[in-house]
């Protein structure tokens, strides 16, 4: 069977076969994606994660399709209509829609209106109107005219009604209203009875129309919402003359008496059964469709937060700005680990600007502090105006953070378990902190859904969304790779091949023992055998380890062809990665083996230019532009500097620091054409934009780039 699929998706995604194939096998083997794409690039022809992922989740929906084909299989089998020539159809397709369509007229059914003629006796009668020879249709049916059929209007209501679930159920006959609404459907949405005022942020949609195809999945999503909410009615379908016409030309084939019996039971097949069957049929397929852009779209934005620059192990003060509660304050290490916490008030109506200050002050000198950290909500520019009206004896670099999700980590389980002893106004300003520290090692603990990127993740898959988000999470954890004596073990829950209870394991065995001071000593780790150590090892960094290795991405099991190498060059590991010149002598081709090549031998030589490297870029501090506090303090034309928070198909949204996002629309972003927004901007990109439109009143600004980055 493997080897069936393997055809399939190979030809499908245009991959090589061979590769696909071992995909599969390392995939059933239990391997990672990030295993597979970083260490094993020889079985896969140097596949990316993408692509691995696209084989896995292919080869998962065709193992769903054998399991619906084995179901249909048995129930036709048992209802004794399984013939040799409808099992030779459903095992060779591998189409859903295909599949349902061969088993409809087989499908146990309701009691129907068929199969309540049908019960009747009027099967028969149905057939004889169905070959259209027959011009005496009413003499024809009063010999059918008995028990429950009372009169000759009877019967011919129970033979078209039987003859409208044939051609409901007629494979081509589905085919050509899908052909119609494929090519025609138009999407229709209109605003619910009396619910004007309450749908007011519904309003585009009260009276639109558009071809279903044209239709941008965040509008589909967005009318799909109006409509769950009771705000909106929506419909989608072509124009009914054509189908009915095309319908009529393939089933009508006389111009008898019976030939327009066949023609109303189709006219009536088409909006009781076909219409409605391949609307919902449609409706299914274009969400489906618009959840996986919008899945694409968070997942892009969320790999971008991930990814964001790091300070780094400084030693950081973190502000969570208030007015009236203050401001809360936390010192933290360089491991991010609470030195002190105390409250603040700079800001109305205590105005205790002064003993503020001179708190501050106090602490960044006392704990050596390198950096500030603001949180980006209530008060936060006149806290961060605050701050930077400071003096320090020595520099301390001050950023504005983003808060979203850190409301959610302080009042869940992992803050709790973290900080027991604590509020959580406390534990929401240390992961303002550690988020300035390391976005990475921080965001792991939230919900990514919570984190604020993408748009209409509680209308789309809950289970693809997730799925979709800790694949994302997995790839960028193991992208950077992970300090083994640090993590936490939410952290290292999502290194390859790891989970919970193996990261709680190693967090237990390192309380336990100590300091790794060896990848070797995972192996000592309960519970985690020679597999989980495989696809593991590798992602995980040890600082000033025994071995230098163990500080690199290169995996133990290609540990011995560096050291290979500085045998041949007459040296020892540490020179070799230490000593740019002595890696030039070294001819990969000579260390090429039937199990490793050059692929891997690369990766090997990238990795020892340079050691436990951080992937991710260094970050910039950012200002706002002065007296730009809310709203009500921009006017069109004004040019401003911004953060980018959020990324759509439509656009970009801009922090200029006004507690209120703007719009740059897609349209507004660059001078030519775009696309796609990312091809422009990426999330947290510092820019500059234009006002171009303030609407105070539906808290709405509209920005453009044009011309200025």
């Amino acid at each position: 069977m493997q080897n069936l699929f393997v055809d399939l998706i190979a030809k499908e995604l245009s991959l090589v076969k061979t590769s696909v194939s071992n995909v599969l096998t390392l995939l059933d083997e239990g391997a990672t994606i990030p295993f597979i794409s970083r260490y094993r690039k020889e079985m896969t022809g140097s596949m990316d994660e993408l692509d691995i992922a696209n084989v896995k989740e292919r080869y998962e929906k065709l193992q769903e399709i054998e399991k619906r084909k084995e179901s249909i299989l048995k129930s036709m089998d048992e209802q004794g209509v399984l013939s040799d020539e409808l099992r030779k159809k459903i095992e060779s397709t591998y189409d859903l829609t295909e599949l349902e369509d061969i088993y409809l007229p087989y499908k146990p059914k309701r009691k129907t209106r068929a199969v309540k003629a049908r019960e009747k006796g009027l099967e028969p009668l149905a057939k004889i109107l169905m070959k259209q020879y027959e011009n005496d249709v009413e003499g024809k049916a009063n010999a059918f005219v008995k028990g429950e059929v009372e009169t000759v209007s009877d019967a011919l209501q129970g033979a078209r009604d039987i003859i409208s679930e044939w051609v409901n159920e007629h494979r081509v006959g589905r085919e050509i209203v899908r052909s119609v609404f494929e090519k025609e459907a138009i999407i229709t949405s209109k605003v619910a009875k009396g619910k004007e005022e309450e749908a007011a942020k519904y309003s585009d949609y009260f009276e639109w129309s558009e071809p279903l195809k044209k239709c941008p999945s965040h509008r589909y999503l967005a009318m799909r919402r109006g409509e769950k909410e009771g705000f909106l009615k929506l419909s989608i379908g072509p124009d009914a003359e054509n189908a009915l016409d095309r319908l009529d030309r393939y089933f009508v084939k006389s111009d008898t008496e019976a030939a327009g019996q066949v023609q109303d039971a189709i006219t009536d097949a088409y909006k009781r059964l076909l219409s409605p069957s391949i609307e919902t049929e449609f409706s299914n397929l274009f969400k489906e469709k618009s959840d996986t852009e919008a899945i694409r779209v968070f997942t892009d934005n969320l790999r971008q937060l991930l990814l964001a620059s790091p300070l780094g192990q400084k030693r950081v003060l973190a502000l969570d700005p208030g007015y009236r509660s203050g401001c809360k304050v936390v010192c933290l290490d360089q491991y991010g680990g609470l030195l002190e916490n105390c409250n603040i008030y700079p800001h109305q109506p205590q105005n205790e600007y002064q003993k503020s200050s001179d708190t501050i002050t106090r602490l960044v000198e006392k704990h050596k502090i390198e950096a500030i950290a603001i949180g980006n909500g209530t008060a936060s520019r006149e806290t961060e105006a605050f701050a930077k009206g400071l003096k320090f004896k020595h520099e301390v670099q001050i950023f504005v953070v983003s808060e979203d999700g850190a409301s959610v980590y302080s009042a869940g389980k992992v803050a709790r378990e973290e900080f027991p002893d604590y509020d959580v106004t406390v534990r929401g300003a240390v992961s303002i902190g550690r988020r300035l520290m390391d976005p990475l090692a921080e965001l792991v603990k939230i919900d990514a859904k919570s984190i604020g990127v993408g748009q209409y993740q509680h209308d789309v898959d809950q289970n693809q969304l997730k799925k979709s988000l800790d694949q994302v999470v997995e790839s960028c954890v193991n992208q950077v790779g992970v300090n083994l004596n640090t993590a936490s073990k939410h952290l290292l829950t999502y290194v390859s091949g790891l989970g919970p209870q193996l990261a709680q394991n190693i967090v237990d065995y390192r309380s336990e023992n100590g300091a790794f001071d060896s990848r070797d000593k995972l192996k000592k780790v309960p519970r985690l055998g020679a597999r989980a150590y495989e696809q593991s090892a590798g992602f995980l960094r040890i600082a000033n380890a025994n071995n230098p290795l163990d500080n690199t991405a290169v995996h133990p099991e290609s540990y011995r062809i560096v050291k290979q190498m500085a045998k041949d060059l007459k040296c020892e590991v540490a020179d070799l990665i230490a000593d740019k010149v002595l890696r030039q002598k070294v001819d990969l081709n000579a260390y090429v083996t039937d199990k490793v090549g050059l692929p891997t031998l690369n990766d090997i030589m990238s990795e020892l230019d340079k050691p436990g490297r951080d992937p991710r870029e260094t970050i910039k501090t950012f200002e706002f532009a002065e007296g730009i506090f809310s709203i009500d303090d921009l006017h069109d034309g004004m040019e401003l500097p911004g953060i980018v928070t959020n990324i759509t198909n439509f656009g970009a949204f801009v922090d200029v620091g006004v507690k209120q996002d703007g719009l740059v629309h897609i349209s507004q972003l660059a001078n030519q054409y775009v696309s796609d927004p990312n091809q422009i901007v990426k999330l947290q990109q510092h820019v500059k934009v234009r006002v171009i439109q303030v609407d105070r009143q539906r808290k709405r600004i509209q920005l453009s780039m044009k011309g200025l980055n």
